[in-house]
């Protein structure tokens, strides 16, 4: 079983999450109810919908690993999973990930901006941008 095929098979089992074909029709995806979470695009590359607000958030902590690339402009990262240590830093960036995306919904209902049916908010994702690097 690649690293890939067992974080999906851990993500999928989680409560809050189900399997599904991914919007942008690569490989296959996680999402909850607050819309899409993760797409597997390959046996390696996974892109989070982490949100915009989470990475400024977190992006000093982001650059220190080397399994996680920032797409400028993107809500979402790509987690490279070349070992077991990176499978468990997608698990807790999914976890992560799920409070954020639940956060800005609330945020968004609020402000009477786009709710959680709008097509930006449960689309997209790096669409393979974020491929391709290498761990130095």
């Amino acid at each position: 079983m690649t690293l890939a095929a067992r974080a999906l098979a851990q993500l999928a089992g989680w409560p809050d999450l189900t399997e599904a074909e991914p919007s942008c029709g690569i490989g296959r995806a996680v999402g909850s109810v607050h819309g899409e979470i993760a797409h597997f695009h390959s046996e390696r590359d996974v892109d989070l919908h982490l949100t915009a607000r989470a990475i400024r958030r977190l992006a000093g902590d982001l650059r220190r690993f080397d399994a996680v690339r920032v797409v400028p402009g993107s809500s979402w990262v790509t987690i490279r999973l070349d070992a077991s240590a990176d499978v468990d830093l997608l698990l807790s960036l999914t976890s992560v990930a799920l409070q954020a995306l639940q956060a800005d919904r609330a945020a968004d209902d609020g402000a009477g901006l786009p709710g959680p049916d709008a097509p930006a908010a449960v689309s997209g994702c790096n669409d393979r941008r974020g491929v391709g690097f290498l761990r130095t």
